[in-house]
């Protein structure tokens, strides 16, 4: 099988990029990327299984990996939702899967988002991850637009290794995501 050509890039250009930045010693210290959990939350899927069946559906064509049902921990009354309920589905992507996702989006989904204006820098967690929401699966070429049922979002966590919110911020801008200005601590 094939490297992934961003597992290549990072291995190639990134390790030595983040030791000149933050000088470490050793490339087993430089922060990588650990895992991508990929979560859509249908509510409507509580009560028309059509819903979530499709979602299931885009979601593995676009990841390429069988999704998990999410089922509901408390009942709502307000949202009609019953405790143990399927109410969404989510994947988690690990290794090349994990490399050629971020690729796809970065080199494909991202710039067929319109009037995008970059990804929030408020979403990093301080820990290491960063978090966002799309807010329609229609940006991905693997999803035909004809077949849509409803129009729907999908939220994205990406897990790394760093240890603190800049060193996360450096990982993801030189692996390419496309952040809206300049990050605080700079």
């Amino acid at each position: 099988m094939l490297k992934p050509r961003l597992l290549e890039r990072y291995r190639n250009e990134i390790v030595s990029e983040m030791m000149k930045l933050h000088g470490y010693k050793n490339k087993m210290a430089v922060p990588s990327l650990k895992k991508v959990v990929i979560n859509i939350g249908l509510g409507e899927g509580a009560q028309d299984i059509k819903f979530l069946d499709a979602a299931q559906n885009e979601l593995a064509m676009i990841t390429g990996q069988k999704p998990v049902v999410t089922k509901a921990k408390k009942a709502i009354a307000n949202f009609k939702i019953r405790k143990g309920s399927s109410i969404g589905c989510k994947v988690t992507l690990r290794k090349a899967m994990m490399y050629e996702f971020i690729d796809r989006l970065i080199s494909v989904a991202i710039p067929r988002i319109r009037d995008f204006r970059g990804l929030s820098l408020k979403s990093f967690d301080g820990t290491g991850n960063y978090s966002f929401g799309l807010s329609e699966q229609s940006i991905f070429p693997e999803v035909d637009a004809d077949k849509i049922l409803k129009v729907h979002g999908m939220d994205i966590t990406i897990v790394t290794t760093a240890k603190t919110e800049k060193e996360t911020y450096e990982l993801l801008k030189l692996i390419g995501l496309p952040f809206a200005k300049k990050h605080k601590d700079q």
